[in-house]
């Protein structure tokens, strides 16, 4: 468990988040904790959530992938 104060937090968010891949980050201020900062899956895991159906549509990678042209359905075919 990494702890934080909200300061460097504020500070360099990317290293706050590059930790928070690795194990929960605890930030606090003023010496309290406040705020925990985890990945997505560590949430995932600890909640019993699945992915939505939003997730699974996301397509990752579908920019690497050869799509054809888009079809307009608002209009009469031409």
């Amino acid at each position: 468990m990494r702890v934080i104060g909200s300061r460097e937090f504020n500070q360099d968010v990317s290293a706050a988040k590059r930790l928070a891949r690795l194990e929960p980050l605890f930030v606090t201020d003023r010496g309290k904790p406040t705020h925990v900062l985890m990945s997505i899956d560590a949430f995932r895991r600890m909640s019993g959530e699945r992915e939505s159906i939003v997730d699974l549509l996301a397509l990752p990678g579908a920019r690497d992938a050869a799509l054809g042209p888009v079809e307009r359905w608002d209009r009469e075919p031409r």
